[in-house]
């Protein structure tokens, strides 16, 4: 794992793969819940992007997805969206997302996982990340000052 200073949109519309973090609530209506930071952000730029999320949730449950069509990854932080985020999951999704992206993507992009909405401190989380080999880029400011483009699909 690096850290490196930045915005993760601005990452994102240079052509990066980030991940945005999440959580395993679903609407009534069947779309995600993604009301803060940077699951927020993603759910303006991808309009589609809550519903589908919703699915998988209902479905498979609260883990780590990849949506190629908006390089995009998800990472649960938190079992339900009203929570602090959960150490356990941040370390269960590390897990997955390694897994996941193996021998197949090259640098990956993503916020202090649980660190801002989710309530805990960089230091606690932070060991808990050192097994993210180098090609994951942990970004120290992931304000959202960027500018928003919507994805149309």
């Amino acid at each position: 794992m690096i850290e490196r200073q930045g915005q993760l949109w601005d990452f994102w519309n240079n052509g990066a793969l980030c991940c945005v973090t999440t959580n395993g609530s679903v609407r009534h209506d069947g779309k995600a819940v993604m009301g803060r930071g940077c699951a927020y952000d993603a759910s303006q730029r991808f309009p589609k992007l809550p519903r589908q999320l919703g699915a998988l949730l209902t479905v498979l449950g609260n883990k780590v997805y990849y949506f190629d069509d908006y390089r995009l990854f998800t990472f649960p932080t938190k079992r339900r969206w009203h929570e602090k985020a959960d150490l356990e999951l941040i370390a269960r999704s590390a897990s997955q997302l390694i897994a996941l992206t193996r021998g197949e993507f090259r640098e990956i992009y993503l916020p202090r996982p649980g660190c801002g909405k989710g309530g805990l401190a960089w230091t606690v989380v932070k060991p808990v990340l050192e097994v993210l080999p180098d090609k994951f880029i942990v970004i120290t400011n992931n304000g959202r000052n960027a500018k928003r483009k919507t994805h149309t699909d």
